[in-house]
């Protein structure tokens, strides 16, 4: 039986030198902590009892120290041993002296050895799990490389290079990452809990967080402080708006955070998955404001009214579309970058003199259709013409028959 036991301890220190978040000292304290413990139990105390360990060979020895006494005057058997007794173990040994026996787990039983073997690693895994809960902690907001390990339906599990499991929710993934085992990753700490006793650490692909870390790592004006990022909107893996602001009027932020021919935002798109990217120089001029936010699209005029959060925006007939953007998240990102709801019209000096406005038509169109309409910027009959169905029917709430149905009626006009 004691070869066993000793076997299963052995099995129990090579599990313990896998830890990484312990260091040696801590280790070496519990171990010896748990193994006292054992010994009080047994033996009334442990103060004479010496506990070696040796982690990286899986061993462990101990050592009772009792001193030699007159057989009648043996008072505490935990701390002395009577002659008679002492040289049975060594025939010259003398009264007044020290003997030293080791100890064999053997000596403890069974059950006592499979207890003590549970404390030990129950008390590892908390003090591992403080470790790795405490370290990332601190790292919340902060960027993480880690390697896919798992690949789920909701959720993709990333070991980082200490071995710890970290966690990437579907939902914190940008629409197009497509990982396989093995790939390195990036992401940012979104949180860290504990659920069960045990640290749970989420990361996010999506958090406008992860944009500006990146824009840390490529960027060093960002990181030392002198170009500051005031706001960042996104549609992961759509379009991001930034704002940036720069405290040295000799740095132009734009500039600096877009790079050389781009070369410094280009790494940044690309970890995104090719997310359209529009750096903004930030102004507390709301018109202004409002103005570069609709980037790359340019304005004739604008009229702000205050009280209702809502600007209405003037363009050229052909820079309507570059306002709306893609899948209209162009306007949308820059509504929430503003502050503002924002409504895009043609300017009235650019619309064509046979055009008609959409108004017109409320007799024969519901007036819901016309907001729709009016909503992605389509305020003449001509506006609506120029999109295709499918077009229409990917802005707006409307179906394809509804939007067939009102280029018909809009084409009778000119016909």
């Amino acid at each position: 039986m004691g070869e066993l036991e000793e076997l299963n301890l052995v099995d129990s220190f090579s599990e313990f030198k896998d830890f990484k978040n312990i260091d040696r000292e801590t280790m070496m304290s519990i171990l010896e902590d748990v193994f006292r413990g054992l010994l009080t139990r047994k033996y009334g105390t442990d103060e004479n009892c010496d506990v070696i360990i040796n982690i990286d060979k899986g061993d462990l020895e101990v050592w009772r120290n009792r001193e030699i006494v007159a057989d009648e005057d043996l008072e505490d058997p935990s701390l002395e041993i009577s002659y008679s007794d002492a040289i049975k173990i060594e025939p010259d040994f003398e009264i007044g002296e020290e003997v030293s026996e080791e100890v064999k787990l053997a000596d403890f039983g069974r059950r006592a050895i499979m207890s003590l073997r549970q404390n030990l690693i129950a008390r590892i895994i908390d003090l591992e799990n403080d470790g790795i809960y405490s370290k990332y902690k601190d790292r919340v907001g902060t960027i993480v490389t880690g390697e896919v390990y798992q690949i789920w339906k909701r959720e993709t599990l990333i070991i980082d290079d200490d071995g710890n499991e970290l966690v990437l929710p579907k939902s914190e993934q940008i629409p197009s990452d497509y990982f396989k085992k093995g790939d390195t990753i990036r992401a940012i700490v979104l949180k860290v809990e504990m659920v069960n006793n045990n640290p749970a650490i989420v990361l996010s692909r999506t958090s406008p967080v992860f944009l500006e870390k990146l824009f840390e790592v490529e960027v060093p004006e960002v990181y030392d402080g002198l170009i500051s990022i005031k706001k960042i909107i996104r549609e992961p893996g759509e379009r991001a708006k930034v704002a940036v602001e720069s405290y040295d009027d000799r740095i132009d932020p734009v500039g600096a955070c877009v790079g050389m021919k781009g070369s410094r935002i280009h790494g940044i798109v690309r970890e995104l998955g090719n997310e359209n990217i529009d750096v903004i120089n930030f102004t507390a001029n709301t018109s202004l404001f409002i103005s570069r936010s609709l980037s790359p699209a340019k304005i004739t005029s604008i009229k702000i009214h205050e009280e209702e959060n809502r600007a209405d925006v003037f363009l050229h007939p052909d820079q309507v579309s570059l306002a709306i953007g893609k899948g209209g998240y162009n306007i949308k990102l820059a509504g929430k970058l503003t502050g503002y709801e924002i409504d895009v019209y043609r300017d009235v000096n650019d619309v064509d003199s046979e055009d008609v406005g959409i108004e017109e038509f409320a007799d024969e169109i519901e007036g819901w259709i016309l907001d729709e309409l009016k909503g992605i910027g389509c305020d003449t009959a001509k506006s609506v013409l120029e999109l295709s169905v499918a077009d229409l029917v990917k802005r707006t709430d409307l179906e394809e028959e509804t939007v067939q149905e009102v280029q018909n009626i809009l084409k009778a006009e000119f016909e």
